[in-house]
Formats: C-alpha cells, structure tokens, sequence
C-alpha cells in the first residue's frame, strides 16, 4: 500500500476529482465498495459489467456463450473508453478489464486506479454458487485458483492496493477515501 510520501500527496492532488477506478479479480469487492465511495463522493457509480450487459441488450453469461470471451474483452474496452470521457465517476470494473492491450494505461491516464485483492479462500467462498460469472463454469475452486495464477501480475500496475479480506466494504471504502483525499 502506497506511504504518506511527498510523491504520493503530489500524485493525490493531481488525481483529485479525476475519476475512481477499482480493479481486481471477481469477487474482492469491486461493485459493493464502489456504491459505497460513489455515494460518499457525490461521483456517478459505473459498474462496467452493467453498461456492458445494457449496451448489449443480453446477460455476460450470454455474450461469452454467443461470442466468446474475445468479442466481449473489445466490447467492454469500448464501454471503458466511452466512460472515461468525462471526470468524477467511480467505476468498477470486471476483473478481466485489465487483460486487454492499452486498458492500464487508458485506466492510469484517467483516473485513480485502486487494485483489491483477496485470499484464494475468501474468493472461493464468496462466489460459490453463484452461476452467474461464465469463466467459473465447472469447478469454481480449480477455476478461481487458475485464473488468480493466470492474473497475478495484471493488477500490479494499479496506484495501490487494499486486500479487502477480513475487512468489510465500509473499512475498505474509508482506508481508500483516506489516500484518495490526502
């Protein structure tokens, strides 16, 4: 987690009111956390999976059973670009937002980008049973534990991180309210 360094109050000040941009893999708190800051900023809440289902007009299950995962990583680009036109927003995106070429860096220029993580376990069980995430079809345990392998440097280039497990989604609201506003 970043320190109280003259280069982070620098960063800080040059970020305020640009937008919020959580990351991270599924289930670490993305969507709960960012209605949480949206409310508390007055920031317009953005959750990238919604626009993409409203833009689509079918569920996320859907679009990766009709198109496939590629098709939806350049849908979901477009709907970041398209979001990050305009300031004061919270956006949170899917986990899978980062693995498309250029989304760091567009995420990086517009806003605050706060990586959440979780421990293997807490993931697991916070998505098990749910049959609404495509990439978990199968064995949701074996799943999430490729798919955090397979992502474990994608979130690194985020300002900083907060490991959301054991915390709620006030604490994790309020410790990066704290860095977001100096």
């Amino acid at each position: 987690m970043a320190g109280d360094t003259e280069e982070f109050k620098k960063f800080n000040e040059e970020q305020r009111n640009k937008n919020i941009i959580l990351v991270g893999m599924m289930a670490t708190g993305k969507s709960t956390v960012g209605a949480i800051l949206a409310e508390e900023l007055g920031y317009e809440l953005v959750d990238l999976d919604h626009v993409i289902v409203e833009t689509e007009g079918r569920s996320i299950a859907e679009i990766f059973a009709e198109d496939g995962e590629h098709y939806f990583r350049s849908v979901e680009t477009a709907v970041l670009k398209r979001m990050l036109e305009s300031e004061n927003k919270l956006i949170s995106t899917g986990g899978g937002a980062v693995l498309a070429p250029g989304n760091t860096d567009l995420m990086l220029s517009k806003g605050h980008v706060v990586a959440l993580t979780a421990t293997e376990e807490e993931i697991i069980a916070r998505v098990s049973g749910d049959q609404n995430r495509p990439l978990l079809a199968g064995n949701a345990e074996e799943r999430v534990r490729r798919i955090m392998e397979d992502r474990r440097e994608a979130y690194l280039f985020a300002h900083y991180t907060v490991d959301t497990t054991g915390l709620t989604a006030a604490e994790v609201s309020q410790y990066i309210l704290m860095h977001y506003r100096g």
